[in-house]
C-alpha cells in the first residue's frame, strides 16, 4: 500500500507525522512510504534519515497526496490541501471537526475516510493519541501564560511565583484532565497559587491527594468559575468534550470583571475554546486583547516544540498507523472498525457521511 507523509503547511507547524523508524517498520511490512522533502526538518529529522529507513522522497506536496492511499499528518488538512484529498483515501491525523465547518464540508465532499487522532480510544476509554499533545500543551500553557503576564507583552507585570515578601500569581485552571493536570504541576512548581476546577469529584479527590499544597481543587459551577476568574491573573482553558464543541464557561460580558492585564490561555481553542472570546491565533501573532484581558489562542501550541512533540506524538501513533495500514492493505478496514471500539470511535467521516455522533451533533449545531 502507498502511504504519504506530507510536510505540514499550517503556520509555524514544525512537527512531522512519522519518525524514520515508523517508515522503517511500515516498509518492512511491505508498504511504500512517500515522504515529502523537508517534512522532518522542523523536528530535526533530515531527508537522509528517511531515505536510509526506506522512504521514497517526493519534492511535490500535491504528488504525495496523489500517489497515496493513506495520508498520515499531524494537523488537519488546510484549505490549500482540501482539493488534494480524493475519494476513498484514508487520512489519519488530528481533525477537530467540531470547530471547523469548512473542513468538515471539504472532507464530506471529497469522500475521504477520516480517522481522527483526537477521538481514537483505547480499551480503557482513554485517548492515547490526544494525551501526549495534551501533556505538552498543558505544560506550555503555563510557560506561555507566564510570558504574557509580563508588562511588555501587555500583561499585568507579574512574576508567576512571586518572590519572598511578594505574593505569587493566582492561576485558575478550568478542567482537571490531562491538560489541566500538567498545567497545575508546572504552575505549582513555579510557586503560583493554583485553583483547578472540574465537575468530576472523583478526579478532584485524586488531585487533592497528589498535588502540592499550593494547588486547590474546586467543584466547577457557574458561580465558582466567576468568583475564581475575577481573582485570577492567569486562566487556562483545559476543557475537553471528545469530538464535540467545547462548552463556553466564561462569557464575553464577564471579562470586565477580570483584572486588567490578566491572561487567558485557551488550550481547547481547536475545539472552539471554553472562553466565549477565544479565537484561533498563530505563533507569529499569538495574542490579542479584549476588555483589557490578554487572550492567547494558538491552535497548535505543541508545534513550537517540534522535536519533543514529534517524538511524543509518533511514539503514540506509530502502532495504530501500522495496524491501520495493514488492515487497508488486506481490505479489512471494515472489520477493523467493526471489531475495534478504538478505531470505531476514531472514524469521523466516511463516504460523504459523518460517522462520529459528537461530531455530527456539533456540525448540525454550528
Amino acid at each position: 500500500m502507498q502511504i504519504g507523509v506530507p510536510k505540514e503547511v499550517k503556520s509555524d507547524e514544525y512537527r512531522v507525522s512519522m519518525l524514520p523508524v515508523g517508515v522503517h517498520l511500515l516498509t518492512q511490512a511491505g508498504h511504500t512510504v512517500y515522504v515529502e522533502n523537508g517534512a522532518g526538518a522542523g523536528s530535526g529529522y533530515e531527508d537522509d534519515q528517511y531515505i536510509a529507513a526506506g522512504a521514497t522522497m517526493l519534492s511535490d506536496h500535491a504528488e504525495v497526496f496523489a500517489k497515496s492511499d493513506m495520508i498520515v499528518k499531524v494537523k488537519e488538512p488546510m484549505p490549500q490541501e482540501h482539493a488534494l484529498m480524493k475519494s476513498g483515501q484514508v487520512v489519519f491525523t488530528y481533525f477537530h471537526f467540531a470547530a471547523d465547518r469548512e473542513l468538515t464540508e471539504a472532507c464530506l465532499k471529497s469522500k475521504i475516510t477520516a480517522i481522527a487522532y483526537e477521538t481514537l480510544t483505547d480499551r480503557m476509554g482513554r485517548l492515547p493519541l490526544l494525551t501526549p499533545m495534551s501533556e505538552v500543551a498543558g505544560k506550555m500553557s503555563i510557560q506561555e501564560g507566564a510570558k504574557y503576564l509580563e508588562k511588555p507583552m501587555m500583561g499585568r507585570g507579574i512574576l508567576l511565583g512571586g518572590v519572598p515578601g511578594v505574593e505569587p500569581a493566582n492561576v485558575l485552571i478550568l478542567g482537571a484532565g490531562v491538560v489541566g493536570t500538567n498545567a497545575a504541576k508546572v504552575a505549582a512548581g513555579l510557586g503560583a497559587r493554583v485553583v483547578i476546577m472540574d465537575v468530576n469529584l472523583d478526579r478532584l479527590r485524586y488531585l487533592d491527594e497528589v498535588m502540592p499544597a499550593n494547588v486547590h481543587t474546586v467543584y466547577s459551577d457557574p458561580h465558582a468559575i466567576e468568583e475564581n476568574a475575577a481573582l485570577a491573573d492567569l486562566v487556562v482553558g483545559a476543557v475537553l468534550i471528545p469530538g464535540g464543541r467545547t462548552p463556553i464557561l466564561i462569557k464575553r460580558d464577564f471579562l470586565k470583571h477580570m483584572k486588567n492585564g490578566a491572561v487567558i490561555v485557551d488550550v481547547g481553542v481547536d475545539q472552539g475554546g471554553c472562553i466565549e472570546t477565544t479565537k484561533p491565533t498563530t505563533h507569529q501573532e499569538p495574542t490579542y486583547v479584549i476588555d483589557g484581558v490578554v487572550h492567547y489562542g494558538v491552535a497548535n501550541m505543541p508545534g513550537a516544540v517540534g522535536r519533543t512533540s514529534t517524538q511524543a506524538l509518533c511514539h503514540a501513533t506509530q502502532p495504530f498507523a501500522i495496524r491501520l495500514a495493514n488492515a487497508i492493505e488486506q481490505n479489512k478496514l471494515d472489520d477493523l472498525v467493526k471489531n475495534d471500539e478504538g478505531f470505531a470511535s476514531a472514524l469521523n467521516v466516511r463516504d460523504g457521511e459523518i460517522t462520529n455522533e459528537a461530531v455530527a451533533e456539533a456540525f448540525q449545531a454550528a
